[in-house]
């Protein structure tokens, strides 16, 4: 099989579905030129960054270009998306493949690490690229896309498996699938008797909300539970756009988790994290997953320590609602699976609340 199973360009929504956003529907930019010619980047820099796209792949929507101000060198936006020159430094710790998926991968697009659930990873194309991915290295355009004997293959291992409760579509991001494909997927995992609930990983509803369209959300609507986790790092992101799609998902039946990674200089401040599960919360998100930033090659400038994480989750703990706090969670490298690092209110001499103050305990 072919690209052609993945959707048009975010700029062209489905014949006869109308766009939920009023954003002008220009191209998605996808190399360095284009990046410099929107105006996002110096033109003086264009051969260096030349360099890091001809290794990580490049794709700004105009959804998010739209919220970039070129103005600003530390834009929140502009630091998830735009390339740097410093991605082309590998770091000694940091790892080709950080949290271990090709060594628990049993046939080609299965992912089985847990024993009661699996990654099925139908493709590596995304809307946008991020700049700190952990699957940096095989993503891109052109990224493989399973054909229809590795798909049957990947279905045929999930069947024979009946510890698998839970099937959790990722890549890539498989909101760039058809709505016919991915009807198709959902359709055979609905029909495996074990598999209990599915999950979908994305970022579509928020970088490129026009693709939440009416076949998508007929492709979404099932009889099992549809969970779907959407990734947001920063308020900004939220736009009335993304939560007009976030609602017709919602309508549909779909519950929604919200996935976000602590990024120096993007998020690392419990006010913006509040402001963000708050708008989260606001467009029907649970957030789940606060996530440590893993060591992809390339991203040292993103990553904090762990103990820094720890007391920016301190702050939000007299701050918000227990339903708007995620867990803190570091995928141990390797693949030895999600760990939670916040920090514990049970110590020694007793329980320490919200504002620090130690109570005794017996």
């Amino acid at each position: 099989m072919s690209l052609d199973c993945i959707a048009g360009s975010a700029a062209s929504p489905p014949e006869n579905e109308a766009p939920h956003s009023a954003v002008p529907q220009r191209p998605i930019l996808r190399t360095v030129r284009a990046l410099v010619e929107a105006k996002l980047i110096d033109a003086a820099d264009q051969i260096a960054l030349d360099a890091v796209a001809a290794r990580y792949a490049v794709s700004l929507t105009p959804a998010m270009a739209a919220l970039i101000d070129p103005e600003d060198p530390s834009d929140p936006i502009a630091l998830q998306f735009l390339p740097r020159a410093e991605e082309l430094l590998t770091a000694p710790e940091e790892l080709a493949d950080p949290i271990g998926d090709e060594a628990h991968s049993p046939v080609k697009g299965i992912v089985h690490r847990y024993p009661d659930r699996v990654l099925l990873k139908p493709l590596h194309a995304c809307p946008v690229y991020c700049r700190f991915c952990f699957r940096r290295e095989q993503v891109g355009p052109g990224g493989e896309v399973l054909d229809d004997g590795e798909l049957a293959g990947a279905l045929a291992y999930i069947r024979s498996h009946p510890e698998i409760w839970e099937v959790i579509l990722t890549g890539g991001d498989p909101m760039m699938l058809s709505p016919r494909r991915l009807a198709h997927i959902l359709d055979a995992l609905e029909s495996v008797p074990h598999v209990a609930t599915l999950r979908i990983h994305t970022r579509v509803p928020i970088v490129d909300p026009a693709r939440v369209s009416g076949p998508a959300i007929a492709a979404l609507t099932r009889r099992k539970p549809l969970w779907m986790a959407i990734h947001a790092n920063h308020p900004r992101e939220l736009t009335a756009t993304a939560g007009a799609a976030c609602e017709e998902l919602a309508r549909a039946g779909i519950l929604m988790l919200g996935q976000t990674v602590l990024l120096r200089g993007v998020n690392d401040d419990a006010a913006v994290l509040e402001a963000l599960f708050r708008g989260m919360m606001g467009f029907r998100i649970k957030p789940y997953y606060l996530h440590h930033p893993d060591l992809a090659p390339g991203t040292a400038r993103f990553r904090l320590s762990i103990a820094e994480g720890q007391a920016i989750m301190a702050a939000l703990r007299g701050r918000l609602s227990g339903i708007a706090q995620p867990t803190y969670v570091l995928d141990i490298p390797g693949g030895a699976g999600k760990v939670p690092i916040g920090l514990s209110a049970a110590e020694r001499d007793g329980i320490r609340d919200s504002a620090g103050r130690l109570h005794p305990y017996p």
